[in-house]
């Protein structure tokens, strides 16, 4: 189903995830999924034992990223995605166990076809580029 919504604009994106709650739900739904299936185990032992703040500081993340407020920055000031994940052994497989449990989780979610195409595409973006941080981080200490 094609909304016809022109996503990236503005608060577009923020919208079409729901809003605040749209957005908190998913983040809820993918770290409860990250818990309970095996298949996400090395990413949710990545996580500080406080996974509510972890969930937290996801949500607010993405309220931002989305076009909406900006509300991590609000409560922990700014981040860098790729370096705030530096220290941790992130490669292709980490990558893609978050990828796969957040495209599942999405298409849980309320949103329009083409609004979860989008999203994923989107997400794909940062993931790589804390892959590919680490990547470059272990050359050079080769």
């Amino acid at each position: 189903m094609n909304s016809g919504q022109q996503y990236g604009t503005g608060d577009s994106s923020f919208q079409a995830a729901g809003g605040e709650l749209g957005i908190f739900q998913l983040v809820n739904d993918f770290f409860d999924r990250m818990q309970s299936d095996e298949r996400f185990s090395t990413i949710w032992h990545m996580h500080p034992d406080d996974k509510d703040m972890s969930r937290d500081k996801l949500a607010r993340f993405l309220c931002g990223w989305l076009g909406g407020p900006r509300l991590y920055n609000e409560k922990y000031g700014a981040i860098g995605i790729p370096r705030v994940h530096a220290h941790l052994a992130i490669e292709t497989a980490e990558r893609d166990q978050w990828l796969t449990c957040m495209s599942e989780s999405v298409a849980e979610q309320a949103f329009a076809d083409d609004f979860k195409t989008y999203l994923m595409e989107q997400l794909f973006v940062p993931a790589e580029a804390v892959r590919r941080r680490v990547a470059m981080s272990k050359e050079s200490v080769e």
